[in-house]
């Protein structure tokens, strides 16, 4: 570009990195790999609107679940014992989470492979992000025990510090996304297009699960901090 008789050469804004996301301009992403999975996924089949069903429901279930024992302690009073109550909303969570996972097969197997996902580097990868997410899911459930994982802190069951050890040193929500990784990996383990979709599903409704149960369960901590001020 002239200005003035001098050549002026446009140079691209630099990004700020600290801006995260907010500085991409998404009308030039380019996604043609995204629109390739979706043609490859059939949104009708019984079978993939079970999953995602199975998907949304859990953290929908257990958040409102636990937030009316946190309220009204009415669990606790029908098993006659917040531990007790505790498992039982666990082992729940559990079989609920197993049915999640068998939905999520069923519609995998159902609906066709991506020849593109058909190697055995990407085999290897999904290998790779399984081992990876048992590892967070394990390690995170003997950081924190049954009750910690499984929603305590609305049972009144309250843990004496913040757990800061790995993997939590590594992600704040090491049970969420070590989940989420396992799907991928399952997924890229049998090409399926409708298996990368679902776990974008999951990663999904774990960041929107994140974003009530985080400062529901700090203020939990927060009232039991100006509780033991009082006395």
């Amino acid at each position: 570009m002239c200005m003035n008789g001098a050549t002026v050469v446009a140079t691209p804004p630099v990004l700020d990195c600290c801006g995260g996301f907010n500085n991409v301009d998404y009308s030039k992403v380019d996604l043609p790999v995204m629109d390739k999975v979706l043609g490859l996924v059939d949104v009708s089949d019984p079978r993939f609107c079970v999953a995602v069903i199975a998907i949304l429901f859990n953290p929908f279930f257990w958040n409102v679940m636990a937030r009316w024992e946190h309220r009204t302690r009415g669990l606790t009073r029908l098993l006659g014992g917040p531990y007790l109550a505790c498992y039982c909303l666990g082992f729940l969570i559990l079989l609920l989470n197993v049915y999640r996972s068998h939905s999520i097969t069923v519609a995998m197997r159902a609906q066709v492979r991506w020849e593109m996902l058909s190697s055995q580097e990407v085999f290897y990868l999904g290998a790779a992000l399984m081992v990876l997410g048992s590892v967070l899911v394990v390690t995170s459930f003997l950081a924190l025990g049954f009750t910690g994982t499984f929603l305590g802190d609305y049972f009144g069951i309250l843990m004496d510090q913040k757990v800061t050890s790995f993997p939590f040193n590594v992600t704040e929500n090491p049970m969420y996304w070590g989940s989420t990784a396992n799907y991928l990996g399952l997924a890229l383990m049998n090409a399926s297009p409708v298996g990368v979709i679902l776990t974008a599903v999951v990663a999904i409704t774990y960041q929107v699960a994140i974003i009530f149960e985080g400062p529901f369960t700090e203020n939990i901590y927060r009232q039991r901090a100006q509780c033991c001020k009082h006395k």
